[in-house]
């Protein structure tokens, strides 16, 4: 039995200062200390051993499993740190390289003038209120001075769902749902999107719209010139001026188209306001008394004023857009202009 130890241990000595890899010794483990391993056979050999010569052997036996269990695990120790060096030797990172840069997204360029535009008016006072882009005939028509047979209608082509239903045409819905549920003061502003049935170059079948309303007692035109001037000139520039010409919209009364002066030639004249020095931004007028009495509020007692205007038609001016369809192009090579 003696023999044998001696074999075994010389073996396995052998192996473990030979050994280059921490799996050689895991395997070297198993070999020998394992459930099935040669000293765990070695220990069920004891039985046969002479009675008195089992305390020797048994000594032998542990004394050699140990120091051979001992040296393996300095091995081992030895071994995962020379594995560690070589492996962040193999990993290391080089700080001297310039890093890869992360691009950051950013607002769409609609996004960013609709949100100038609202921050605009709320530092006026105003309030954002939204409705559905899903409207009746009776809040987007008929409460507006638009009955059903009224020749305004031809104005504008409209998607309708069916007799009743039809995609909003504009954000005014929501200044009569807002009027039947409050009484004046009212300042509001209505951003959203809208549905008409044109589409060209300067027109898109979907846009966005931001449309205002003011009520209370002894408003006039000339608070609506002085709220758009001012509007004017913090989207624009502080020379920016404004000019209102006559026009019609059957909920007000008078109506009128109002341009600003090109914020590219600063009015002399040039490609984008075709040489005339201005540039038509919106339409706007006095709420018409008929509007007002539709939603319960009395017309001899309060008046108002109200404006509409297209986010896409306002980004061009201000940014020098010649084509509406690149907004909704998703070429990041123009959207990343305006990160």
């Amino acid at each position: 039995m003696q023999t044998i130890i001696q074999k075994i241990k010389e073996e396995c000595s052998n192996l473990i200062e030979n050994s280059t890899l921490t799996k050689e010794l895991n395997d070297i483990r198993i070999k020998f200390f394992g459930k099935s391993g040669e000293f765990t056979n070695l220990m069920k050999g004891l039985k046969d051993v002479p009675k008195e010569d089992k305390p020797a052997v048994g000594k032998m036996l542990n004394d050699c499993k140990k120091n051979l269990e001992a040296k393996l695990e300095e091995k081992i120790k030895e071994l995962e740190l020379k594995e560690k060096d070589k492996k962040l030797k193999e990993e290391e990172l080089d700080i001297t390289l310039s890093g890869k840069r992360e691009d950051v997204g950013g607002l769409h360029v609609l996004s960013l003038v609709r949100n100038e535009i609202v921050d605009i008016f709320t530092g006026l006072g105003f309030t954002v209120s939204d409705g559905p882009e899903i409207e009746t005939d009776y809040f987007c028509f008929q409460m507006l001075n638009i009955p059903k047979d009224h020749p305004a209608r031809d104005m504008q082509d409209s998607f309708f769902i069916n007799d009743n239903l039809i995609l909003r045409t504009q954000t005014s819905s929501m200044q009569v749902r807002t009027m039947l549920k409050q009484q004046p003061p009212i300042r509001i502003v209505n951003p959203g999107k809208v549905y008409r049935v044109d589409s060209d170059a300067t027109h898109s079948p979907m846009f966005q719209q931001i449309e205002g309303l003011v009520v209370d007692k002894n408003v006039t035109l000339c608070d609506l010139k002085g709220a758009l001037e001012l509007f004017a000139k913090t989207l624009f520039d502080k020379n920016t001026e404004v000019r209102f010409r006559p026009s019609y919209f059957p909920f007000t009364e008078p109506s009128v188209e109002v341009d600003v002066s090109c914020p590219f030639c600063g009015g002399k004249g040039c490609n984008l306001c075709k040489g005339t020095g201005w540039i038509e931004i919106l339409g706007a007028g006095i709420v018409n008394p008929v509007v007002l009495e539709n939603c319960g509020i009395d017309s001899k007692e309060y008046s108002g004023f109200a404006f509409g205007m297209g986010v896409e038609r306002i980004a061009m001016i201000k940014y020098g857009i010649p084509d509406m369809r690149i907004l909704f192009s998703n070429d990041m090579r123009f959207l990343k202009q305006y990160k």
